[in-house]
């Protein structure tokens, strides 16, 4: 059976990236390997073994497009609402806290949050489906 081990998204400025992941998620470097052309940053947070893989183009001159395909990546948290105020202490420009419902019933209470390279973060309330 097939165990998820991590997901990579490339990015233009190192820096700001590690210190995004860093603030808003707690993601600490758990592996940096660095080539004559590129680096691999694998961040972790130390409640999953789950890595987000940073890929960093050493030549790279422009941000990327990020194309129309991807959606977002997903955390939980225990207090979405407290995260929500964090993150706006943080000035780190959370959209609103949504209430997602199906067939009448709240399925996830959630907000988004754009990393410095324009990639989309779903921060969900811990619970029911997102346990």
């Amino acid at each position: 059976m097939a165990k998820p081990v991590h997901s990579m998204i490339r990015v233009y400025d190192e820096t700001k990236s590690l210190d995004f992941y860093n603030r808003a998620f707690g993601l600490e470097i758990a592996d940096n390997l660095r080539f004559p052309d590129f680096a691999l940053i694998y961040l972790r947070h130390p409640s999953s073994p789950f890595e987000v893989e940073l890929t960093v183009n050493f030549d790279r001159k422009e941000p990327y497009a990020l194309g129309d395909g991807y959606g977002h990546l997903a955390v939980v948290v225990d207090d979405v609402d407290a995260e929500h105020e964090r993150f706006e202490k943080e000035k780190l420009s959370p959209g609103p806290l949504r209430d997602f419902k199906h067939d009448g019933k709240t399925l996830a209470r959630f907000f988004f949050v754009t990393d410095p390279d324009g990639y989309k973060i779903e921060v969900i309330q811990r619970g029911g489906r997102f346990g």
